[in-house]
Parts: C-alpha cells; sequence; structure tokens
C-alpha cells in the first residue's frame, strides 16, 4: 500500500504544471493533443447544430479581436518559456445566433461566441474583454485541470490512455462533465471560482498585450450586472465571483495590465 501510494505520488507531482503569467501549479494528467483531439469532434458538433453568422459587424470584431489576442498570447508563450505550448491551438472564432449571454472557448483554441453577449460587449474592446477571458481558460488548461481531478478521483490517477482503454465510457462522461456538454450543446459548464479568477486576471493581461484598453474590461462587467439586473446568486452560493468580486479584483491588477498596454502601444 505504502508503495502504492509512493508511486501516485510521483505520477502526480510529474503531472504538475505551471499555469502561464500567474505561475500556479496545476495538476494536468493530460496531454494536450488528447484533449484538444476530443473537443475538435465536439466543437464540430455544436458548430453543425448552431445557426453561424458571417460577415456582420459583430462577425467581424470577433474575428479581429481574437485574431489579435491569440497572436499576442502565442507572442507572450514563446517570449516567456512557455513555446512548446503553441503547437496546441489551432484557432478559430465563431459566432452563434443565440440570445444566451454567453462565450467560450475549448482546447486548442476553439472559441464560440453567442449573439446575446454582443450588446453587453458594445464594441470590440468589449468584445476583447470576452475573448481574452474565454482564451485564458485555455491557455491555463482548466479543462485539463478539472478533467484531471475527476481522473484522480474515480480512476486514482490513472493515464488517459490507459482510462481510456480500460473505462472508455467512464472516462468520455469525465470528459463531458468537465465541458458540460450533453444535455445542451454548447450550455458549458461553469469553472470553479478559482479558474474564473484567474481567466479573469489573465484575459485582462492578455487583451492588454494585444492593445486593448484594459481599463474597458472592469466596465464591461458593470454592463453585465446591470444587465443581470442584480438576480446572480450569493457569492458563496455560486462558482462564479460576483461581479463586484470581479470588478474590484480587475482593478487591482490594472497596473501590471497598464504596464502590458503601454508596451504595446509602443510596438505599434
Amino acid at each position: 500500500m505504502k508503495k502504492y501510494f509512493f508511486l501516485a505520488s510521483i505520477f502526480l507531482l510529474s503531472a504538475c504544471k505551471t499555469v502561464p503569467i500567474t505561475g500556479r501549479k496545476q495538476v494536468s494528467l493530460i496531454p494536450g493533443s488528447q484533449m484538444n483531439a476530443m473537443a475538435v469532434d465536439q466543437y464540430q458538433q455544436v458548430i453543425s447544430k448552431s445557426k453561424i453568422i458571417k460577415g456582420t459587424p459583430q462577425y467581424n470584431m470577433v474575428q479581429r479581436a481574437g485574431s489579435r489576442i491569440s497572436k499576442a498570447v502565442e507572442a507572450y508563450l514563446k517570449k516567456n518559456g512557455h513555446g512548446d505550448m503553441i503547437k496546441e491551438f489551432q484557432w478559430e472564432f465563431n459566432l452563434i445566433d443565440d440570445e444566451a449571454v454567453n462565450a467560450w472557448c475549448m482546447p486548442g483554441g476553439k472559441v464560440a461566441f453567442y449573439t446575446g453577449i454582443m450588446d453587453v460587449c458594445k464594441d470590440e474592446t468589449g468584445v476583447a474583454v470576452v475573448m481574452g477571458h474565454e482564451i485564458a481558460h485555455a491557455v491555463a488548461r482548466h479543462g485539463s485541470e478539472r478533467m484531471s481531478q475527476g481522473l484522480v478521483q474515480q480512476a486514482g490517477g490513472v493515464a488517459l490512455a490507459v482510462a481510456l482503454k480500460d473505462k472508455p465510457q467512464e472516462t468520455q462522461a469525465l470528459y463531458m462533465a468537465a465541458y458540460g456538454i450533453g444535455s445542451q450543446f454548447g450550455a458549458m459548464l461553469p469553472f470553479s471560482r478559482l479558474h474564473e479568477s484567474e481567466a479573469d486576471e489573465m484575459g485582462l493581461y492578455f487583451m492588454a498585450l494585444a492593445g486593448y484598453n484594459p481599463e474597458e474590461a472592469p466596465k464591461f462587467w458593470e454592463r453585465m450586472a446591470a444587465k443581470s439586473g442584480g438576480s446572480a446568486p450569493p457569492e458563496f452560493m455560486s462558482t462564479h465571483p460576483s461581479h463586484e468580486t470581479r470588478i474590484s479584483d480587475l482593478n487591482e491588477n490594472m497596473k501590471k495590465a497598464k504596464e502590458y498596454y503601454a508596451k504595446s502601444q509602443k510596438a505599434l
């Protein structure tokens, strides 16, 4: 038994990764290539069942913001010792005709915006606030981390390849649970409060690196709070930080974000 726990501990330590920018340590048992392969299939199913909007001003904003931020992110990763991650991403940005006030990014950089969130975004900088946040989830490998936690709990931390071979249905269910897929296409489960806060911070820096004014991020969340009309549950009951907490945290990180923004303006 002691030997088992020792080997399991070594395995988990070897799977420890560092999140870019924040430096947080995480357990990620699943190679990006395997996560991405599963994500592509699910993403295509969502796209095939949705009405995709193209050629409109809103579509163009999504495309421009996605292109600018993804390029800035890749440049940052390459410059700061995470260049090996770049090969994981095959960026794609789609706008879906749906009233849901939502957007998400799957592993590998597969992004979807819903038309329902575009009024809250208001303009391209508002789109960049959301785009930076969603791309941050992918760069931080939050989906892989959530699925890894499930593997540890349900499969004892075995490698994904072993889990797929021995328990394919259970492993697929873990992936579905990690991304909230199954009950309704595109109805992504919320990430944990830790992941949401981390994506807020990283997304703020990402939009700044891409040349978008980070001071617009708190304003986006003020508009989101106004749209929800105070109907959000108390923070202790929600996996998401409250709008007030998000705005406060963004302002606390604003000094560093403005430094990134200033550098991006000099590079123009």
